[in-house]
């Protein structure tokens, strides 16, 4: 069956792997709560214990390389035991130390912290190659695309739920005779694992690991493990095959230019809410409200279109799209850039709105590659047997993109405020659309092989 022939599955198929992705994607999803619960907390830890953005960007630093580590060695493994044993150990990890964070006040010290989010990155990078892995034993390669559009707007559910739930955290609430006062960031941490053990029991009970466990052999067609109907791999044959493969490294490098930039515009848009906009974050700011709801609305748009354009119009291959879409991120940027520079961008109604849009567009572009280079990607180079430790490589280097920029950006920031913010992140895009650009070239050469 080539990519380009309309899929036909049996009956009851398709409501069987829709309630499968629909578990698996919201189970990724609060994740995100435990994650960019993080953000909200910068203003009050910055407070209490005088901490300055070098440090903040320290923590973060010291999540993305747990995380980027663990998806190599986790996705590695998760090929080994597969996606729902990964996905739990992910989600009891990421609860443990979510609540420990809530409660390390006792120390205060910026070691204490960063050791502590260093841990909940290794645990949460188990859950990415363990979802990619399932998935890809449940889609046509002319499917994954569109589907990993769906899955984003899943994982931003997340995001959308934490930045409307921390608003209400900190802005302190009653329950019955119980007290919790505003801006008290701990909260952040003691309440979002509650969403991540409910998906938990969810994902033990329903999701199957392939349409086999289902009952339904032989449905789908895994052209990069042909012949087998199998999801685990050893770790020797995932190792040699996913690290000699000729195109995911040109992945992988693109990737980190996408983590440089959707990690520094998500996790200090906070600060820079407060320090350079000046907004109360307890009071509930309109302009906070709509940015980060708009924000995963943008970046649900932009991975749903990108990947259905690179299904239905370059019969799966990713890297035309994601060219584009690395070169556009750049312009925006640069405009942006240009714009702060002028000094329009402040405490004014105008200067909030054009600081607001910035982090928007940015949003829509950044996670229009997120999906296709590091969802759909991946599935398309393991297939269903050794996804996990492509989803893995690749994945990795997003936050080792972000592990790079956030401590230098935060150096700059302390140094030369907040207007070298934007210029920081502008040649990342540049890089990552040079690396798509040989993807395409890549794939050229290996077609015109073959068809020799």
């Amino acid at each position: 069956m080539s990519d380009s022939i309309a899929v036909s599955y049996p009956k009851g198929f398709r409501a069987r792997r829709g309630l499968n992705w629909g578990i698996l994607g919201l189970m990724y999803a609060s994740y995100y709560t435990c994650r960019y619960n993080f953000r909200f907390a910068t203003p009050g830890m910055v407070k209490e214990f005088g901490f300055d953005e070098v440090q903040i960007t320290g923590m973060l630093s010291a999540w993305s390389i747990a995380y980027g580590t663990g998806q190599l060695v986790n996705g590695l493994l998760t090929d080994r035991i597969g996606g729902k044993a990964a996905m739990l150990i992910g989600a009891t990890g990421a609860i443990t130390m979510n609540l420990i964070f809530g409660f390390a006040s006792f120390a205060g010290t910026f070691s204490t912290f960063a050791l502590i989010w260093l841990l909940n990155g290794w645990f949460q990078s188990f859950g990415a190659p363990g979802m990619v892995k399932i998935n890809a034993a449940w889609f046509n390669r002319s499917e994954r695309g569109t589907f990993a559009g769906i899955f984003g707007f899943m994982i931003q559910m997340g995001q959308f739920t934490i930045n409307n739930l921390a608003p209400v955290i900190l802005g302190g609430f009653t329950v019955f005779v119980w007290t919790v006062a505003p801006n008290d960031w701990h909260w952040l941490f003691r309440l979002p694992p509650i969403f991540v053990a409910v998906m938990a029991i969810l994902l033990v009970l329903i999701p199957k690991e392939s349409p086999e466990a289902a009952g339904y052999p032989g449905v789908v067609h895994d052209e990069a493990t042909e012949g087998s109907s199998g999801t685990r791999a050893t770790m020797r044959e995932s190792f040699v095959t996913i690290f000699t493969h000729p195109l995911v490294w040109f992945y992988a490098v693109a990737y980190g230019c996408t983590g440089a930039v959707r990690n520094s515009s998500d996790q200090l848009s906070v600060l820079y809410f407060v320090n350079q906009l000046h907004l109360d974050m307890a009071k509930k700011p309109t302009a906070v409200f709509w940015t980060f709801n708009l924000m995963p609305l943008a970046a649900v748009i932009g991975s749903f279109t990108a990947g259905w354009v690179s299904d239905k119009f370059f019969k799966g291959h990713r890297s035309p799209v994601a060219m584009t879409l690395y070169f556009f991120e750049s312009m925006v940027i640069v405009f942006a850039a240009i714009i702060i520079y002028s000094g329009v961008v402040g405490p004014t109604p105008i200067g909030i709105f054009l600081g607001c849009l910035f982090l928007v567009l940015i949003s829509l572009t950044a996670n229009s590659t997120h999906a296709i280079v590091g969802a759909a990607a991946p599935m398309d180079i393991g297939g269903r047997r050794m996804a996990g430790f492509a989803a893995g490589v690749i994945d990795s280097f997003q936050y080792y993109g972000a592990a790079i920029a956030l401590p230098v950006t935060g150096w700059l920031i302390k140094h030369y405020g907040w207007g070298t913010w934007y210029p920081t992140m502008a040649g990342f895009g540049v890089v990552g659309g040079c690396a798509m650009w040989m993807v395409t070239r890549k794939q050229r050469l290996m077609a015109a092989k073959t068809s020799i």
